[in-house]
């Protein structure tokens, strides 16, 4: 069973910053894919973005130009970094964790709110 666990979350104003880290054991996470989602209260659960193996990523277009996602293989984590934070970021940010061996693999969440 691999444990995912989500944290930085927090109370920000609006055009701050935060960086959240999601963490996975497992000696393979260098092979796992780790996926950002959100779920902000009344909405949809929302993708927000992913990054694989190779380092490849993939966000979301409504964050593209704000969040970065990148990971340190050697501490089992992948980052979320999230500048000019909206009012509209305010969600539970969750992290999951994929690999053919393991499955999905979802963290507990972390919240994150944006109001001044």
């Amino acid at each position: 069973q691999v444990q995912v666990a989500e944290s930085g979350g927090g109370w920000v104003q609006p055009g701050g910053s935060l960086k959240l880290s999601c963490v996975a054991s497992g000696s393979n996470f260098d092979q796992y894919l780790i996926v950002w989602v959100r779920q902000a209260p009344g909405k949809q659960r929302e993708f927000v973005a992913q990054i694989d193996s190779h380092g490849d990523t993939n966000i979301a277009d409504s964050v593209r130009d704000r969040f970065t996602i990148f990971r340190d293989n050697a501490k089992n984590t992948v980052y979320l970094q999230m500048n000019s934070l909206k009012a509209e970021d305010t969600a539970v940010y969750l992290c999951n964790a994929f690999e053919i061996s393991i499955g999905n693999n979802w963290g507990r969440g972390t919240q994150v709110t944006v109001s001044s």
